[in-house]
């Protein structure tokens, strides 16, 4: 009789724990200013430098960009982390949405940069991706976490402020360039030159027989092994085959049918945090 009340309790007890370590996971780090240094990869005074940036450019503009240092993700995905904490947070001004978060998880070798709506035109997903590349990575394969960081930032702070021309700039140096050219990826051009031989390769072997060879009789000439002509014993074996074929057999009602589908939209949607999941992801 008492085993069934503590086997009860002891199924109580696992649900209690599993329900509290579900809350601490959901739970947010709080917001304790422009710059979270939990990773403790920044010094102060990189760190007051940032925070001075991010200061000016909010009484700037009034976009809110938050940079968050953290050891590891615990497995999770970076890009559910930094939108959770972007809507969580509530960066950006009310209706606005004019947020950014750049998150680096240091032992993952994984950061992003997540953008909120407002400000999705201007610091687009591929200069988000080009700042990632070229200014970041590079410092952080050195181990320079400080130099990757303030330089990013003020990447960004730089496309955020920057007027209309200097942004075109930037979106055009964001464009993604071609891998290869086909004139010079040895494939395509050896695929031209045997689709080449295949089409025209019998006109030109013809016209070099004809040019090049010895005339034997009326429209029958040799050159080099081969011959061409009406008269040719190739051309004539050609017209016995086509003779006795009995005519041409123009098959079947099949072919291919289309269908009518086509890629459906998808990807994040807003829940009134202020982001949709924009912006860029990368490591080192």
């Amino acid at each position: 009789m008492i085993v069934r009340p503590l086997k009860l309790f002891a199924a109580s007890m696992m649900l209690l724990v599993l329900m509290v370590t579900s809350a601490l996971s959901q739970a947010l780090p709080p917001l304790s200013g422009r710059v979270i240094d939990s990773a403790g990869i920044l010094s102060p005074s990189v760190e007051q430098q940032i925070t001075a940036k991010l200061a000016a450019h909010e009484a700037k503009s009034g976009n809110q960009v938050v940079v968050y240092t953290v050891t590891d993700l615990r497995g999770r995905t970076i890009e559910g982390e930094a939108l959770k904490l972007l809507r969580g947070w509530g960066l950006g001004q009310a209706e606005l949405n004019n947020g950014v978060l750049f998150i680096i998880a240091k032992d993952d070798r994984k950061m992003r940069i997540e953008t909120g709506y407002g400000v999705e035109g201007t610091l687009t997903d591929a200069i988000a991706s080009l700042i990632i590349r070229n200014t970041v990575t590079p410092a952080f394969k050195q181990g320079n976490f400080e130099l990757g960081i303030a330089n990013g930032v003020n990447r960004m702070v730089e496309v955020l402020e920057a007027d209309e021309a200097a942004l075109e700039e930037w979106k055009t140096r964001a464009k993604p360039k071609p891998t290869s050219d086909w004139a010079s990826d040895p494939v395509g051009i050896i695929f031209i030159i045997v689709w080449g031989l295949i089409f025209f390769g019998p006109i030109l072997m013809s016209f070099l027989v004809r040019t090049f060879g010895k005339k034997i009789k009326p429209d029958h000439y040799e050159w080099l092994g081969m011959e061409a002509g009406k008269n040719s014993p190739a051309a004539k074996k050609r017209r016995k085959r086509r003779r006795s074929s009995g005519g041409v057999i123009v098959g079947g009602g099949g072919g291919w049918g289309g269908s009518s589908g086509g890629f459906g939209g998808g990807g994040f949607s807003g829940g009134g945090g202020g982001g949709g999941g924009g912006g860029a992801s990368g490591g080192w």
